[in-house]
């Protein structure tokens, strides 16, 4: 069905322009001046001026009428168009190599499989693009809005092997498009998703030797290992990275780490957290990741996360006293096994497990915490604290995640209800933010807290990825949280335009 003009107004700020003009929710804008308006930025732009007509459609009236508006620079309409770009998310038109939704099993969620490849997602919500589809009106509307930082997944400057990667003739000359940004002044940030035998060894030292030709408008380069899970059947025959494999990747980055400090005053180029940890290598010190420019994507998050710990520690806190049961990834286990020994060491009221959850729902390759299902954790707590465990349920095929919710906890319910709340050894159950939905409180397998703590009879608590909140999550007046810091999938791909 052909989408109507303008863009849906779903309310309408109190004591506003809006308001005084009698607009109401399910009325169109349809032009600000004359211009119709295709995303957010192009209605924030517009209304930047200080003389403004606006033609509204009016749902009610069935018609079209304009509005005469004087206002401030700065003033607010006081139109709400509910969440998203106020366009359609743009999807990627590749087929990577190294996709994770490519990896996902069947029956999750829709928004799951979305896969998002769009420049003003780039600037609002820190995620990556390859450029490959932005046509000239998308680079022109990027440098004269100043959308920076620009986030870029780069991978390869190799153009051959760039359009092998991502299964797309155009992703070679794509790369031209990063002369655009830096000509317009704007600050971009980039990523390497490292494939073994593909994009390593001698065409990483090329990547890393070619970026030299965006600075200084480049900040800051990632390379982060490729997530293999055990759902790749028909996808390109890609090995996981070994502890040697490891080690020779951060002796190649610390390389030229060295180039560009010398050069240039940055390392500029940054390798994840999980290099350090498959090569069992220290982290880096702090001042090494040069104010933490790609945090979000794994790269020092743990060195921050010690440090904020240890210079918590030196603060007092009224503990929660009693057993509790810290969850992380099998990744950062050892690391969050010291800062939890800390802990008890201090405070002697508390007792502390920390258990790392394997994995089992994509694969043992997949260590971090923000891939954790919650049939893991129900799974796994029971196998390891349960006299005679319990396994998940055999699933039918054909069942969405929510239908194999409900036969997990009817299977696990009829094995322990009666028993959890005793012989379970802790009081607390706390989790990382990161397992979890942005803003709600869900796993990736549609699981939900509330799911875990009534089937285990447990409380359960959240804690963000920073050293104080280890502390104030163990507190007796610990106020809850639900943020997710980082999310794994887009949570709104609508549009405010009726279709």
């Amino acid at each position: 069905m052909k989408k109507e003009k303008g863009h849906v107004i779903t309310g309408i700020m109190p004591d506003s322009i809006a308001e005084e003009l009698g607009v109401e929710p399910g009325d169109r804008l349809i032009s600000i001046n004359d211009r119709e308006i295709e995303d957010i930025f192009d209605y924030r732009y517009l209304c930047d001026d200080e003389e403004l007509t606006l033609l509204i459609y009016s749902a009610k009236e069935k018609d079209y009428y304009e509005c005469e508006v004087s206002k401030d620079t700065d003033e607010d309409l006081g139109f709400e168009f509910g969440p998203g770009l106020m366009d359609d998310y743009r999807s990627c038109s590749n087929k990577c190599i190294f996709c994770f939704i490519d990896q996902m099993p069947p029956g999750m969620r829709d928004t799951l499989y979305f896969k998002d490849d769009d420049a003003r997602l780039s600037f609002l919500q820190g995620n990556y693009i390859t450029l490959t589809n932005m046509k000239q009106k998308d680079i022109d509307k990027v440098c004269f809005y100043k959308l920076s930082p620009i986030n870029i997944s780069i991978h390869t400057t190799n153009p051959e092997l760039r359009c092998r990667m991502l299964n797309n003739r155009f992703a070679g000359d794509a790369l031209k498009k990063i002369g655009a940004f830096c000509e317009a002044g704007l600050e971009i940030n980039g990523q390497i998703v490292l494939c073994k035998g593909v994009n390593d060894g001698a065409e990483l030292d090329r990547s890393l030797k070619d970026i030299e030709e965006y600075l200084p408008n480049l900040k800051s380069l990632s390379v982060v290992p490729v997530g293999l899970t055990r759902f790749r059947e028909g996808l390109y025959p890609l090995e996981p990275f070994e502890k040697e494999d490891a080690a020779t990747v951060l002796d190649q980055i610390e390389k030229w780490q060295r180039y560009y400090k010398e050069k240039y005053g940055t390392n500029l180029v940054y390798a994840s957290d999980e290099w350090y940890l498959t090569a069992g290598r220290e982290l880096p010190a702090q001042s090494e990741y040069e104010g933490f420019p790609q945090i979000e994507n794994g790269v020092g998050m743990l060195r921050s996360l010690t440090d904020e710990f240890d210079e918590a520690c030196e603060n007092e806190y009224d503990i929660y006293e009693g057993s509790v049961l810290m969850l992380t990834g099998m990744a950062a286990y050892p690391v969050i096994k010291k800062m939890a020994d800390k802990v008890t060491e201090k405070y002697s009221r508390i007792k502390m497990d920390v258990m790392p959850v394997r994995n089992d729902f994509f694969g043992h390759r997949i260590t971090v915490s923000g891939l954790i299902t919650g049939r893991d954790i129900l799974n796994q707590i029971a196998l390891k604290y349960m006299p005679d465990g319990y396994q998940v349920c055999d699933m039918p095929e054909g069942l969405n995640t929510l239908q194999q919710r409900e036969l997990i906890l009817k299977s696990f319910n009829e094995h322990f209800s009666e028993r959890v709340k005793n012989e379970l050894p802790f009081d607390l159950v706390v989790i990382p933010s990161s397992m979890l939905r942005a803003g709600e409180k869900v796993f990736l397998d549609d699981m939900t807290v509330d799911d875990l703590q009534n089937a285990l009879q447990k409380d359960f608590r959240i804690v963000k990825s920073n050293g104080e909140e280890f502390f104030r999550v163990l507190c007796k007046n610990y106020i809850p949280f639900y943020e997710r810091e980082a999310s794994y999938e887009q949570t709104d791909s609508s549009d405010s335009r009726q279709t």
